[in-house]
């Protein structure tokens, strides 16, 4: 049974997509650690967009698995407000990277991620490894 909920960013998973050894991804440590994951909307975005008919079959797999959180006007608010602090820091981050991050934040989660430069610009945000 799965003891804790997170966010995956999408490098998690482009990183399973990649490794010859499924075994040696993040996502398999993850797993092992009994997380239950989620993605964002625009993690979906990221995965398909420009994806070959080979890894859109991949891509459906995985996420047949996975549960998806739609990135709406809450989520909308909350990178508004990253958006703000970022700017006051002169610490912005790519949009895709803040809408994931405001999609964690809205459902106070953690977020799984290998691009920990950008996502621990965020105050308030809880990043995994």
């Amino acid at each position: 049974m799965a003891n804790k909920i997170i966010l995956v960013d999408t490098s998690i998973l482009i990183d399973y997509y990649r490794k010859a050894n499924k075994a040696n991804a993040v996502w398999v440590t993850l797993i092992d650690q009994e997380y239950e994951f989620v993605i964002s909307t625009i993690t979906k975005y990221e995965l398909y967009s420009g994806a070959t008919p080979n890894q859109m079959e991949f891509w459906n797999s995985i996420l047949s698995i996975i549960s998806i959180i739609t990135f709406d006007e809450k989520c909308v608010d909350a990178a508004i407000f990253i958006n703000t602090a970022l700017k006051r820091k002169r610490k912005q981050i790519d949009l895709a990277d803040l809408f994931i991050a405001a999609t964690a934040m809205n459902q106070n989660l953690p977020i799984a991620t290998l691009n920990k430069k950008h996502f621990e610009r965020i105050d308030g945000l809880t990043v995994l490894l």
